[in-house]
């Protein structure tokens, strides 16, 4: 359902211009009595991303990766953040991207990739639209340490595990990045053991 003709905007003011961007929009939004209401509203821009969880159906282990996530340790988590792959799209189509964030940040080449959801992870106040995968890989698909991009400050480690314990960190509070929670319960509900690989895959994709 649109609701583009509730929504007239009458000014955007660019607060800031550098990683991503930051913007002040003022605009009237009518309301469900039909009346209209002046609203203000910043949104932070820094474009749409990919996230997957790399998984080995025949040893049940998921893939994750660790590193320093400086928004998160000012918010007072003191360690290095568990998360599945992911990264900005810069362009690039989400499954072309994805493919490069895993060989950078893991050193995995995969086979297969199977979209899965779209979700907006902050949109009250983030543009950002998050395309999900799974990625189907083996212990013979490494090309490379992985580890991520120097140059871009990243020092990545890899954490591979059973996908029961990967859920347990979930309650444990040990996992409690949003984007690898949502894939490690889509986990749970959707894939199953190696003998039932086929089934569970084909039911992802319909």
């Amino acid at each position: 359902m649109s609701v583009a003709d509730r929504v007239d905007i009458t000014s955007v003011q660019t607060l800031s211009e550098d990683w991503a961007t930051l913007r002040k929009t003022t605009f009237r939004f009518r309301r469900r009595d039909g009346s209209w209401q002046q609203l203000v509203r910043e949104t932070y821009d820094r474009g749409d991303g990919a996230a997957i969880l790399l998984f080995d159906p025949d040893r049940q282990v998921v893939l994750l990766t660790r590193q320093f996530r400086y928004a998160a340790y000012v918010n007072g988590h003191d360690d290095l953040m568990t998360e599945a792959a992911a990264g900005l799209l810069d362009g690039a189509d989400p499954i072309t991207r994805i493919r490069a964030e895993v060989e950078e940040e893991t050193g995995y080449r995969l086979r297969e990739v199977l979209p899965i959801f779209q979700a907006f992870m902050s949109p009250g106040s983030v543009t950002e639209r998050l395309h999900f995968f799974v990625g189907i890989y083996s212990e013979t698909d490494r090309i490379s340490s992985g580890g991520g991009l120097l140059d871009e400050g990243e020092d990545i480690e890899q954490l591979e595990l059973p996908l029961g314990r990967a859920l347990t960190m979930i309650a444990s509070g040990e996992i409690c990045d949003a984007k690898t929670i949502m894939l490690l319960q889509f986990a749970a509900l959707h894939l199953r053991p190696s003998g039932q690989r086929v089934s569970a895959l084909e039911s992802i994709t319909g």
